[in-house]
C-alpha cells in the first residue's frame, strides 16, 4: 500500500499539470472538448488523491512499521479511535490531509456547475489545478508521508526494514475532540479555495454582473462555518486538555485560525451590498483574495516553525515553499486586479450615513482593523528578532487591549445593522426603531451595576448584548405579528415561517444571537478564580462557594498509558455537590506525560481542577483549582452560531397565506360548510431581501 498510495499522489501531480494546461487551452480556444477533458482531469486528480489517502489511513490500521510516518504517531497499544487522528497528527500527514480535503470541494464544485457557465468554470478549474498542484508538490517531493526504513545489506542491496512497534501518538491529542477539531478547521482553510477561485475566474474572464457572488455565497458560508466550529473546538481542546485554565491565549497559531475568519466574516457582510447596490465590487474581490491567502499565511505559521506554539508542528524547512506560493500568489491577483480593474466600477454611491450600507461599511472597517492588530501583534516578534536580533514577545495584555474596543464597537454594530434602512433611514425612523432596544441595554447594565459590576468593558458588554438581543428578538417579533394577523396562526408558529421564508436574514439573526452568548461567556473571564495548594490525602482546599476534599490517589495501568487519580469530594454549603478525577498520565512509548482536566460545568460557572504532578520541594501531588464564570454560554453560543448557519444555508420556502376563519367568514355563503383557502402568495411582512 506504500507504492500505491505513492503512485497515486504522482499521478495526480501529473494530471493536476495536464489540468491546468487544458484548462489554459480550453480558455484560449473555447473548444467544448478541451473543457470537457480539464475537468475530467480535474476529477481524477481527486479520485487520486483520496486513493494516497486511504492507502495511508490503511497503513496505520495494520500498523505498518516499516513507514517511517506511521512509526513516529503510532504505536500497537494506541487505540482504533486515535489511530484515526494520528493521520493527520505530523507534517507529512496533515498536508496530506489537507489536500485531500481541498480535493472533495474541488470534485463538489466541478461537479455542481457541470456543463453550466462555460465562459467562467474552465477559469475556476484552471485556479483549483493550480492550487492542487502546490500541495501535491509538497505531498511527493516535500514532505511525503510514504517515506519508508530501508537497510543496505551485504551485496549492497536495499530492503525495507520495519520497527518492532512505534514512537506513539502525542499525548495532548489523545483527547476525542482531537479526531474532530483538525478536519473541521482543514474543511474551513481549505473550503476559502472556492470562492477565490471564482473570485478570480470572474475577474480574468470579466464575468458579468454580480452573478459570481451568487454562485460561492453558500460555498463560502460553508467554509466560514466549519472555521467558526472549528476554532470553538480548537478553544475548548485548550481549555480541556492542556490544564492551564483558558481556552484563548492569543498564541500565533490560534491567531493565524482567527485572521481569515475575519476577513472572512467582512466578506459575507459586504457582499450583501454588491448583491443589493451593485457596491464594492474592488472591496469583495479583495476580501476574498486576503481571506484565502492568510489561510496560507496562517498554514505558513503553523509549519515553519518562525512561531513557537502547542499548537505548531515542529521545526521545518518547507516554511520557504510557502513563502513562494505566498508570494506567486499576490502576483497573480495584483496582475489580475491591475489588468481588469476597470470591470470593478461600482453602480452605486453611499447615500447617507445613516443607512444599513454605512453599517456594514463600519463592520468591514473594523474587521480589518481587528485583523491588522492580530497580524502585526503575531508577527512582532518575528520582526524585532530580524531587526533587533532580539525576539520580543507580544503578550495576551496587547492583544485584550486592542481587540476588546474593537469587540465592543462590532457588537454594537450587530444590533445597529438590523435598524437601519437601505439608502438613507430618517430621523423618526431612527428614533422609533432605537428607544426599546437602547432602553433595554440600559436596564441590563444598571441591573449588573445593582448587582456590583463595576468594571467598564464587562458592562459595556452587557449592555451593548441587552441591546443586540432585544433587536433580535423585535426583527422576529414583527414579522410574526403580520403573520399571526393575516393566518390566524400563533406567534410560535408564526415565527417559524417566517424564519424559513427568508433563511438568510433570519438565519444571519440567529448567528448574531449565538455571538451574543459568546460575548457574554469571555466577559465571565473578569471573575475567574484559581487557587493551588500542595495537597496530601485528608487536605481541604476552599475556592468561591466549594470546599474541595482530597479523599485519595489511586492509579491504574492501560495499554498505552499509566495514570495516577486524585479522588476529590466537592461540597458546598456543607453538603456534598459532586466528585471531581482529575488524572495525571504517563505514556511509556515516547515518554512523556499528559494531564486529565476534571470539570464540572454549569451555565453559571466551571469548576475545573488540574491535578498538576507533584510539588519538587514537599514531593506532594500539587492540585490546582480554578473557578470560570459563564465558560459554558461560549460553547452553546458556538453551537447556536453553527445551526444558524445551516438554517442560513437552507433554501427559502414559499409563503402559503393561510385565512383565518374571521376573514373565511365573510366569504362563506350562509349554511355553506367553510373550507381552508390556500393563496400561493408571500405574505406582506417586513423584509429587506438579504
Amino acid at each position: 500500500m506504500d507504492l500505491f498510495g505513492s503512485y497515486a499522489l504522482l499521478l495526480a501531480f501529473a494530471l493536476a499539470i495536464y489540468a491546468i494546461a487544458g484548462g489554459i487551452a480550453a480558455v484560449i480556444t473555447r473548444r467544448p472538448l478541451l473543457i470537457k477533458s480539464a475537468r475530467n482531469a480535474g476529477f481524477a486528480v481527486c479520485v487520486l488523491i483520496w486513493l494516497g489517502m486511504a492507502s495511508l489511513v490503511y497503513l496505520f490500521f495494520t500498523d505498518n512499521f516499516t513507514m517511517a510516518y506511521v512509526a513516529e504517531h503510532s504505536n500497537r497499544n494506541l487505540a482504533t479511535f486515535y489511530k484515526i487522528s494520528a493521520v493527520w497528527s505530523g507534517q507529512e500527514g496533515s498536508l496530506l490531509f489537507w489536500s485531500f480535503l481541498l480535493s472533495i470541494y474541488v470534485f463538489s464544485a466541478l461537479f455542481a456547475y457541470r456543463g453550466k457557465h462555460p465562459e467562467l468554470m474552465p477559469y475556476v478549474g484552471v485556479v483549483l489545478a493550480a492550487v492542487q498542484l502546490f500541495f501535491l508538490t509538497l505531498n511527493n517531493f516535500v514532505a511525503s508521508p510514504f517515506k519508508v526504513f530501508a537497510a543496505t545489506s551485504g551485496g549492497g542491496v536495499m530492503h525495507l526494514v520495519s520497527q518492532a512497534d512505534g514512537h506513539g501518538l502525542n499525548p495532548l491529542l489523545q483527547y476525542p475532540e482531537m479526531v474532530i477539531h483538525p478536519p473541521v478547521l482543514y474543511s474551513g482553510y481549505t473550503g476559502f479555495t472556492i470562492p477565490f477561485a471564482f473570485a478570480m475566474a470572474a475577474l480574468l474572464g470579466r464575468y458579468p454582473g454580480e452573478k459570481w457572488i451568487h454562485l460561492t455565497r453558500r460555498w463560502t458560508m460553508i467554509a466560514w462555518c466549519f472555521q467558526s466550529a472549528g476554532i470553538l473546538l480548537g478553544a475548548h481542546w485548550a481549555y480541556a486538555v492542556l490544564g492551564w485554565g483558558g481556552y484563548w491565549s492569543w498564541d500565533p497559531v490560534e491567531n493565524a485560525s482567527l485572521m481569515p475568519w475575519l476577513t472572512g466574516t467582512a466578506f459575507l457582510h459586504s457582499v450583501m451590498m454588491q448583491e443589493k447596490r451593485g457596491m464594492m465590487r474592488v472591496w469583495n474581490v479583495w476580501l476574498v483574495f486576503t481571506t484565502f491567502l492568510l489561510v496560507i499565511f496562517g498554514t505558513f505559521l503553523t509549519r515553519s516553525g518562525v512561531v513557537s506554539s502547542v499548537h505548531a508542528f515542529a521545526q521545518s524547512s518547507i516554511g520557504r515553499w510557502f513563502v513562494g506560493f505566498l508570494i506567486l500568489a499576490i502576483a497573480v491577483c495584483l496582475a489580475a486586479f491591475l489588468k481588469n480593474r476597470d470591470y470593478l466600477r461600482s453602480d452605486n454611491q453611499l447615500d447617507s450615513m445613516l443607512s444599513r450600507e454605512s453599517s456594514f461599511l463600519f463592520n468591514n472597517l473594523i474587521l480589518l482593523v481587528a485583523c491588522v492588530a492580530v497580524l502585526s501583534g503575531t508577527l512582532f516578534p518575528v520582526l524585532s528578532e530580524a531587526v533587533r536580533g532580539t525576539k520580543i514577545s507580544v503578550g495576551a495584555p496587547f492583544f485584550n487591549r486592542v481587540n476588546i474596543p474593537i469587540a465592543m464597537f462590532l457588537l454594537f454594530l450587530t444590533g445597529v445593522g438590523p435598524l437601519l434602512a437601505w439608502r438613507k433611514t430618517s430621523v423618526e425612523s431612527l428614533r422609533r426603531n432605537f428607544g426599546w432596544p437602547l432602553l433595554a441595554g440600559i436596564v441590563g447594565a444598571v441591573i449588573a451595576v445593582a448587582f456590583g459590576l463595576r468594571d467598564f468593558y464587562v458592562t459595556l458588554c452587557l449592555l451593548l448584548s441587552a441591546f443586540v438581543t432585544f433587536t433580535i428578538l423585535s426583527e422576529f417579533y414583527r414579522g410574526a405579528r403580520v403573520i399571526s394577523a393575516r393566518t390566524g396562526s400563533n406567534l410560535l408558529s408564526s415565527a417559524r415561517q417566517l424564519t424559513m421564508r427568508n433563511t438568510r436574514r433570519y438565519g444571519g439573526y440567529v448567528i448574531h444571537f449565538g455571538m451574543v452568548l459568546i460575548f457574554i461567556g469571555i466577559c465571565g473571564q473578569a471573575f475567574n478564580q484559581d487557587k493551588q495548594m500542595d495537597m496530601s490525602a485528608g487536605s481541604v482546599m476552599t475556592i468561591g462557594p466549594y470546599r474541595l476534599h482530597l479523599q485519595n490517589f489511586d492509579s491504574d495501568q492501560q495499554p498505552n498509558y499509566s495514570s495516577e487519580r486524585a479522588t476529590i469530594d466537592v461540597d458546598q454549603g456543607g453538603r456534598s455537590v459532586m466528585m471531581l478525577y482529575p488524572q495525571r498520565r504517563f505514556y511509556p512509548s515516547n515518554e512523556e506525560s499528559g494531564t486529565m482536566v476534571a470539570i464540572s460545568s454549569t451555565l453559571r460557572e466551571d469548576l475545573y481542577v488540574v491535578y498538576a504532578g507533584r510539588s519538587p520541594d514537599s514531593n506532594l501531588p500539587v492540585i490546582h483549582a480554578y473557578l470560570n464564570p459563564l465558560v459554558k454560554w461560549i460553547w452553546l453560543g458556538g453551537v447556536i452560531v453553527v445551526l444558524g448557519t445551516i438554517l442560513a444555508l437552507l433554501p427559502n420556502r414559499h409563503a402559503v397565506l393561510v385565512m383565518s376563519p374571521a376573514t373565511e367568514s365573510a366569504f362563506v355563503p350562509a349554511g355553506a360548510q367553510p373550507a381552508r383557502a390556500s393563496i400561493s402568495a408571500r405574505a406582506q411582512i417586513p423584509r429587506d431581501n438579504d
